[in-house]
């Protein structure tokens, strides 16, 4: 008789059901607006990193180049 005493008891009327509902929503999408933040946040950080190594990659094969041309006349 005590397993069926949860399965028994009443829902929540309508009325007090609905406000809980409307806050699970706004919670959840607060933390959905939260997350993509933060991701667009680590996006901007990447590709910013992204572009300062492809400045360092295209200044030394810029380098690279200029040198065999000195070791070329030298020899």
């Amino acid at each position: 008789m005590l397993g069926l005493l949860p399965l028994a008891a009443p829902a929540l009327p309508l009325d007090e059901a609905g406000r809980y509902v409307a806050g699970a929503y706004i919670v959840f999408v607060l933390l959905l607006v939260v997350y993509v933040g933060i991701m667009a946040a680590k996006v901007q950080r990447i590709e910013k990193e992204l572009r300062e190594l492809a400045s360092f990659a295209e200044h030394r094969a810029q380098a690279e180049e200029a040198v065999p041309e000195r070791d070329e006349v030298s020899a």
